[in-house]
């Protein structure tokens, strides 16, 4: 397992983490309740002159029910995810048609980060009341996430400094840590809510007529308030010991995704170098600190409570070299042309052609290209963080048609790209899929995708992932009535010629999981070896996915060896190939196969490569199977197939 271990082990490690929050939040709970109970028996021994007797037990039963059903309601009002934390802070959903030059800058630079880290696109928000430099990343899991900057972020970054920070947060995003992040603000609440009933207290004594009563409502709501801070020092020392050491993580994975220490140094060189550094002023920024990419709030004994190292510490380990002085001026040269390319709405980076035309024509799903790694090695592939794949998916997207990539910012348009990526090439076939549309009611969309296939027809495959990730965004922010219009579109376009391919299925499975999600996975994680039916579907799947139809014979030998080379990587007994396989089921056993625990998967993901790569080769039907698999399964692949513009 090592040799996979190294997003799967984060991911494990988010597990442990998660259990160590709980210990130390029911430890929290048992000091707030003896505290409470302290000031309780005082208050009503002065008062009464005679022992609580058993009121102190109601009152450590009562203490513990209120931290623990604040705590409740607050990860039930978090149900939203990423967009529930960026409202709690007053954030902007940034449009994806935003034609204002930062906010472009920063869409182009998020949408690059995503087709190489193989995540889908996340919704983008500003804080615009922060004039400090921050950012953060939020969600339940990988597919579902938001990437949030401060104003401050927006206007005093450069593009590089931008990226850095970034990809900070995308390390954030594949390695786990944002469930982690998202139930710690919920948990937490409950502990610091004492004291917030503690300052009602003392502000509701103020009404009181009776002045004893004014001294003794006060002074009990004092006592309250200062227990409170029991929950506040709790508070903070679950924060910090759960988020430094991944800060530090963070930082090293920005640097490999960018190659460019300079980068996130230079943002981090930044906070240091203004006066707002990396406060956030907003209501919620204590409970949120631990997300942010830099320290978000002041703290009294800083070296023992602050979520984030020293920023020099971090400066030194990303880039031991760095040299401030000479960092600022080469900066302040540098700056002019990088705002520049910001007002331009630039999406590419210096190095590599982005100026490819895009290539024509389909290639067949059939062709395969020599992979040179094993079943181990493309396992560790998922979550990898790669700058190589950063530049490709520059040029990638630089290779796009003008037009589709507007298109594809637009709610309209980006429904219209998605039927049209699964218009058949063939114009009678086309044609079919057309009046099914209109048959089902869709004629306003049928004639919307019958224009954009202009654009999508030229195409070749590795673009087709790119451009659904990129269409996701703007088809997610249209109303519910169109997403469920797009989803009966698609499958109504699917089923015209009542045949399914695996790029049809691959786009209609991903966008349904992005649109209609499915019910949370159980919390545990389950076994390869309990859900035996579910993995020999998907190795069927995967197993059909690379052999040619019309081989005879050969296909059979090519799909049973398919399927002994992956049961025996995943240690199980040799399972069946299956001969009939529908939509719905193969859909039903990917999500029931996101219970796995994160090492289960794996052992799952390594034996579907070891399926692919029973032949040595790897085709574009089985990479963009894999790469659909790794979506649902919360397991991101980059792009596997780099060369773009050979497979034409």
């Amino acid at each position: 397992m090592a040799a996979t271990a190294s997003f799967f082990e984060h991911q494990q490690l988010a597990r442990r983490s998660t259990r160590i929050m709980v210990v130390l939040f029911l430890l929290a709970v048992a000091a707030i309740v003896v505290a409470v109970d302290a000031v309780f028996g005082l208050a009503y021994a002065i008062a009464f002159e005679e022992p609580p007797g058993d009121g102190l037990m109601w009152g450590a039963l009562a203490t513990a029910a209120v931290i623990l059903v604040v705590s409740a309601v607050n990860v039930a009002k978090l149900a939203g995810g990423g967009e529930a934390v960026a409202k709690m802070l007053g954030a902007r959903r940034v449009a994806s048609n935003t034609a204002e030059p930062l906010e472009r800058r920063l869409l182009n630079v998020v949408e690059e980060m995503s087709i190489a880290a193989g995540v889908r696109v996340p919704a983008v928000y500003v804080m615009d009341a922060e004039r400090g430099i921050n950012a953060f990343a939020a969600g339940w899991d990988v597919s579902s996430t938001v990437v949030a900057v401060t104003r401050g972020t927006l206007e005093k970054l450069t593009r590089d400094e931008l990226q850095g920070v970034i990809g900070h947060e995308f390390s954030h995003i594949v390695n786990g840590d944002m469930r982690l992040n998202v139930r710690m603000i919920g948990v937490l609440a409950g502990i610091v809510f004492i004291g917030s009933i503690g300052q009602f207290l003392m502000r509701g004594s103020a009404e009181t007529d009776d002045i004893r009563g004014v001294v003794a409502l006060f002074t009990f709501g004092l006592l309250v308030f200062l227990v409170g801070y029991i929950g506040l020092f709790f508070a903070r020392l679950i924060k910090a010991a759960v988020s430094r050491q991944r800060e530090f993580l963070a930082d090293a994975s920005s640097v490999q995704f960018t190659r460019n220490p300079d980068g996130i140094a230079g943002a981090l060189d930044q906070i240091g170098n203004t006066g707002s550094g990396a406060l956030v002023s907003g209501r919620y920024a204590e409970e949120l600190s631990h997300m942010f990419f830099g320290q978000g709030i002041k703290v009294w004994l800083g070296g023992l409570f602050d979520t984030h190292p020293p920023i020099d510490e971090r400066i030194r380990r990303v880039n031991p070299g760095f040299q401030r002085v000479n960092y600022r001026n080469r900066r302040g040269s540098a700056a002019a042309g990088a705002e520049s390319a910001a007002a331009a709405g630039a999406s590419g980076f210096a190095s590599g052609d982005t100026t490819a035309a895009p290539p024509a024509g389909r290639r067949n799903a059939d062709v395969g290209a020599v992979w040179g790694r094993s079943a181990g090695d493309s396992a560790k592939l998922v979550g990898s963080l790669d700058g190589a794949k950063v530049d490709y998916a520059a040029r990638l997207l630089a290779s796009l048609p003008a037009g589709l990539r507007e298109c594809l910012r637009e709610p309209e348009g980006a429904r219209a790209a998605l039927v049209a990526l699964l218009l058949a090439p063939k114009d009678d076939v086309m044609r079919e899929q057309l009046q099914a549309l209109r048959a089902a009611g869709l004629g306003t969309l049928a004639d919307s995708a019958a224009v954009a296939a202009a654009m999508t027809r030229g195409l070749g495959p590795a673009h087709r992932l790119p451009v659904v990730d990129l269409a996701l965004p703007a088809a997610k922010a249209a109303p519910e009535a169109a997403r469920k219009e797009l989803l009966a579109a698609l499958e109504a376009v699917v089923y015209a010629d009542r045949r399914i391919t695996v790029h049809e299925f691959v786009v209609l499975t991903l966008v349904r999981s992005q649109l209609a999600p499915a019910p949370k996975p159980p919390a545990g994680g389950r076994k390869l070896a309990e859900m035996r039916d579910d993995v020999s579907l998907l190795l069927s799947l995967i197993a059909h996915a690379g052999t040619r139809p019309d081989a005879a014979g050969a296909r059979a030998e090519s799909l049973d060896a398919s399927m002994r080379a992956g049961a025996k990587e995943m240690d199980l007994p040799p399972v069946a190939v299956a001969t009939q396989l529908s939509l719905d089921a193969a859909r039903a056993s990917l999500e029931a196969l996101r219970s796995l625990a994160p090492l289960q998967k794996a052992r799952l993901v390594k034996g579907l490569f070891a399926a692919v790569l029973a032949d040595g080769t790897i085709r574009v039907a089985e990479a963009e199977l894999m790469r659909l698999v790794g979506a649902v399964l919360d397991c991101p692949l980059p792009p596997l197939l780099d060369d773009f513009s050979s497979f034409s």
